[in-house]
C-alpha cells in the first residue's frame, strides 16, 4: 500500500467519547477516526501503549480505510455483554438490561480490578448470575446465562487457585487471562477443570503459538492491537485454537473492524463461533455514528459503520486542540515507530 502519513491525517478527525460506566479506568474514550477509499477505520491505541505497539493500531486503521478485509464466511455474529467491575448492585442492574434490552445471554465479568476484594468479585458474580438467569427466565429463555470472567491477569497463581475455587460455584463457561505469567498459567490449567482463555499472552507477551496452545483452550485477538483484520486471521489460524474476537473500548467504526474479522474466521456456526465480546457499544453514552452498534437478540451483523457528520462534530469539539493535536502526534509517532512498514505490505481496495 503506497500511503504517506500525510494521506493517513488529511482527513483524520479526532473524538472524545463519555462512558456510561468507568472502564479501564476511563470515563471518557479518546482516539481519531481515519478516512480513505475504502471507508473509515479507527486509531485509538490506550494511552500506555508505546509507539511500537501503537503503530499495529494504525495499520489496523489504514486496512480499514484504504485496504481490504478479508471475505466474510457470516454476516451475523452472536456477542456477549461486558459487566465492569463495579458494585454489585450496578452489575446486577447491567445484567438484566443486557439479556432483556440486547437479548445478551453471554455475559463477561471484570474481575481482579486493583483494590479490590475477593468478596467483591464473588458478590457481583452471584449478583450477575442470578440476575442473568432469572431475566431469561422472565423472558421464557431456556437455560442458563454463560458467564465469563476475565481477571486482566490481576492473580498470582495462588490467588486464582483460592478465587475460582470460589467463583467456579457460579458455573463458569471460562476465565479470561487469570494470571499474567505463562508458568503460571500453565499450573493453574493442570489444577483446575475451567477453561483458560487468553489475551494479554497473545496481544502483549506474543507467545509462541505452541506455549498458548500449552497454557490455554481459547484465545481473545483483537484487531487493532494485532495490526488490522488480516493480520488477526492470520494469528489466529498460526495458534489453532478457538478465537474469541473483542474490541478495545471501540465507536461502532472500530466495532465494524472486529465483526470483520469475526465474520471471516474459519468454522462452522454450530458451537463453532463462539460468542465475540464485541457488545462494548452500550458503554458509550455518545458515538460517531447515528444509530450506534448494540446487539439486539444477542447478536451484530457484519458491515461496515460511517460516521454521521454532526455526531462527529460534537465529539471532535469534546476533544479540544491540545489534544487533537496529541492524537495527531501520535499517529506520526506510530508511522515512525513501524508503522509506516507495516502499513506498505497491507494490499490496497481495489
Amino acid at each position: 500500500m503506497h500511503l504517506t502519513l500525510a494521506d493517513l491525517l488529511h482527513d483524520a478527525v479526532p473524538y472524545a467519547l463519555p462512558l456510561t460506566r468507568t472502564f479501564r479506568g476511563l470515563d471518557v474514550r479518546e482516539g481519531m477516526l481515519v478516512r480513505g477509499p475504502a471507508g473509515w477505520g479507527e486509531f485509538a491505541p490506550f494511552e500506555d501503549y508505546s509507539p511500537q505497539r501503537a503503530a499495529l493500531w494504525l495499520a489496523a486503521a489504514a486496512e480499514a480505510a484504504f485496504g481490504v478485509w478479508p471475505k466474510p464466511r457470516r454476516n451475523v455474529i452472536p456477542v456477549n455483554a461486558i459487566i465492569p467491575a463495579v458494585p454489585a448492585a450496578d452489575a446486577a442492574a447491567m445484567a438484566r438490561a443486557a439479556v432483556l434490552d440486547f437479548g445478551c445471554t453471554t455475559l463477561k465479568i471484570k474481575v481482579a480490578a486493583p483494590g479490590d476484594l475477593l468478596a467483591d468479585d464473588e458478590a457481583r458474580v452471584a449478583l450477575v448470575r442470578d440476575a442473568a438467569d432469572s431475566a431469561m427466565r422472565s423472558i421464557n429463555l431456556s437455560g442458563r446465562a454463560h458467564i465469563r470472567l476475565d481477571a486482566n491477569g490481576g492473580w498470582h497463581l495462588d490467588e486464582a487457585l483460592r478465587a475460582l475455587a470460589r467463583l467456579g460455584a457460579y458455573d463458569l463457561e471460562y476465565v479470561e487471562q487469570p494470571c499474567a505469567s505463562a508458568d503460571d498459567l500453565a499450573l493453574l490449567r493442570s489444577r483446575i477443570d475451567i477453561p483458560i482463555v487468553v489475551d494479554e499472552s497473545v496481544r502483549v507477551d506474543a507467545l509462541p503459538a505452541k506455549r498458548i496452545r500449552e497454557i490455554a483452550d481459547a484465545i481473545v485477538v483483537k484487531v487493532g492491537p494485532c495490526g488490522g483484520v488480516a493480520a488477526g486471521l492470520r494469528l489466529a489460524e498460526s495458534i489453532g485454537l478457538p478465537v474469541i474476537v473483542s474490541g478495545a473500548l471501540d465507536t461502532s467504526v472500530g466495532l465494524a473492524a472486529g465483526l470483520a474479522l469475526a465474520a471471516a474466521l474459519p468454522g462452522d456456526d454450530q458451537g463453532q463461533i463462539k460468542a465475540c465480546g464485541l457488545g462494548t457499544g452500550t458503554l458509550l453514552e455518545h458515538d460517531v455514528v447515528a444509530n450506534s452498534l448494540v446487539p439486539a437478540q444477542g447478536v451484530l451483523e457484519h458491515g461496515r459503520m460511517y460516521p454521521d457528520l454532526d455526531a462527529l462534530m460534537r465529539a471532535r469539539a469534546r476533544l479540544g486542540d491540545d489534544r487533537a493535536r496529541q492524537w495527531r502526534q501520535r499517529a506520526a509517532d506510530a508511522w515512525l515507530a513501524g508503522g509506516e512498514s507495516l502499513i506498505a505490505d497491507l494490499p490496497e481496495s481495489a
